[in-house]
């Protein structure tokens, strides 16, 4: 790798996204992967679904060969401006009013519906076995 290397920014890697033309950021590095889409042993799916972002994460947790690091060297275009990949953005769950379910009516009505039934079907056990106590 001697002398100075093409810097690309992450819109222009993301346009080489296809068969035909498929470009992975790893590492900060820039690897034109297209010609070992058909001998990856992933399959070209995979490889094709990192594009267009930070493949690092991706190639990482498939554990990767020190082989598969030297063949990848082969595929090296240039670097990726760094500051044209968006930070990664921690999930937040949004905040939920302090709302007492237990309180608001279509609670009750919810709760109603469970327990009447309940209660007619408890009557009418008791209200049999009362009924058959008497005759006996």
């Amino acid at each position: 790798m001697g002398g100075e290397s093409k810097v690309f920014t992450l819109a222009e890697v993301s346009e080489h996204n296809h068969h035909k033309d498929c470009w992975l950021v790893i590492e900060g590095k820039v690897y034109d992967v297209t010609s070992y889409l058909a001998d990856h042993p992933g399959g070209d799916q995979v490889m094709l679904s990192a594009t267009g972002k930070d493949a690092t994460d991706d190639f990482e947790d498939v554990g990767h060969s020190t082989s598969a690091r030297t063949t990848m060297e082969g595929f090296y275009v240039g670097n990726i401006d760094i500051s044209t990949i968006p930070t990664k953005v921690e999930f937040t769950a949004p905040k939920q009013a302090n709302n007492s379910q237990d309180k608001s009516p279509e609670f009750i009505i919810k709760l109603l519906k469970f327990l009447v039934p309940l209660l007619i079907l408890g009557l009418a056990v008791g209200i049999r076995f009362y009924t058959k106590s008497l005759s006996a």
